[in-house]
């Protein structure tokens, strides 16, 4: 995989969001013209984009902040089981920590922390501009294949 995009309306504060979480600025630029357009079917199309790195370099969020057209639709307040992308899940060091940290981004907690087994502590939080964030702590050296496989 080479990168999830998320199209957001403020890259200024969803890089500081997306920052505080571990991720890395790589790079910020403007995407527009017919053959933007046709890449993504939006015809002559104005966006300006932010690369932004893992820690371990192998994948990249690209945050997207349209200027034409104008989003069409929102789906930041979209159930947990709605149909079709929804969101992306990190790997933390320290969850605890980093929740605290992420308050004052306005993120909340959708259900509750918990435990999978002794490989993840794991909750769903929604951050910058309401989106969707999967948060996974890992506890041990296990895998959650590790753990499925021992249910089987």
């Amino acid at each position: 995989m080479h990168n999830v995009g998320i199209v957001v309306e403020s890259l200024d504060l969803a890089i500081e969001f997306f920052t505080e979480i571990g991720l890395t600025l790589e790079g910020r630029m403007m995407v527009e013209g017919e053959w933007a357009g046709r890449v993504t079917g939006l015809n002559n199309q104005s966006a300006e984009i932010v690369m932004m790195v893992t820690p371990d370099g192998h994948s990249r969020l690209e945050l997207s902040r349209f200027i034409s057209p104008q989003p069409i639709a929102d789906h930041r307040t979209a159930p947990v089981n709605a149909l079709g992308y929804l969101r992306v899940m990190f790997r933390v060091d320290n969850l605890d920590e980093l929740l605290s940290r992420l308050e004052k981004y306005g993120a909340q907690v959708v259900g509750e922390v918990v435990q999978f087994g002794d490989v993840y502590r794991l909750c769903y939080i929604r951050g910058v501009e309401g989106l969707l964030i999967g948060l996974a702590e890992q506890l041990g050296n296990d895998t959650a294949k590790d753990i499925l496989e021992n249910d089987n």
